[in-house]
């Protein structure tokens, strides 16, 4: 599957689980220690907002602060659809994979920086249908692909801090299993 492919079904599963949030559930913990689901939607409104200005070639010294802080106000479904809409688009643009970025972390490709966003998604999507009690199961071909990535990745990210320590699970279980165990949750 590839990136583009992939970013788009990341982006589908985790935007099903937040237009099931109800509205007793912003509040509810999350896999994310420390995180409510409303501050996990609120991280990843924050991340689809900046996909437009990185993947337009701005540094992070020029978006500024512009995104701290809650991105959801009032109507955190509206805040997703408008951030997910916009981010979307500029995955989609021509050449957008054929651009540098400019990142926390330094310059990067920007097939990597999609990459890592597609991953977050997919992982957070988990993450918030077991905040809320709705079906954990992602797409079975999504999630072999992003356990492909996070395996090839896995170092990177233990050093990171980023991920909570791998869980251990039986190397015959499935790939979702196995993706949510090696970024530290509990399948």
């Amino acid at each position: 599957m590839d990136l583009i492919e992939a970013h788009g079904r990341a982006m589908t599963e985790f935007d099903s689980r937040v237009r099931r949030v109800r509205p007793d559930q912003w509040q509810l913990g999350t896999p994310c220690q420390g995180w409510s689901v409303r501050d996990l939607v609120n991280h990843l409104v924050y991340e689809q907002l900046w996909a437009p200005e990185l993947l337009a070639g701005c540094t992070v010294e020029q978006v500024g602060d512009r995104f701290e802080g809650d991105q959801l106000g009032g109507d955190p479904l509206h805040a997703w659809v408008l951030a997910a809409a916009a981010a979307r688009e500029a995955w989609i643009s021509p050449k957008a994979l054929q651009r540098p970025v400019h990142l926390s972390s330094g310059r990067s490709t920007a097939v990597e920086y999609g990459w890592q966003m597609t991953l977050d998604l997919g992982v957070h999507a988990w993450d918030l249908a077991r905040a809320i009690g709705d079906s954990e199961q992602l797409d079975p071909a999504l999630a072999r692909t992003l356990l492909e990535y996070a395996t090839e990745h896995a170092e990177e990210f233990r050093g990171s801090g980023l991920f909570g320590a791998p869980v251990p699970v039986p190397e015959d279980a499935p790939a979702q299993d196995r993706l949510v165990a090696l970024l530290g949750r509990k399948p």
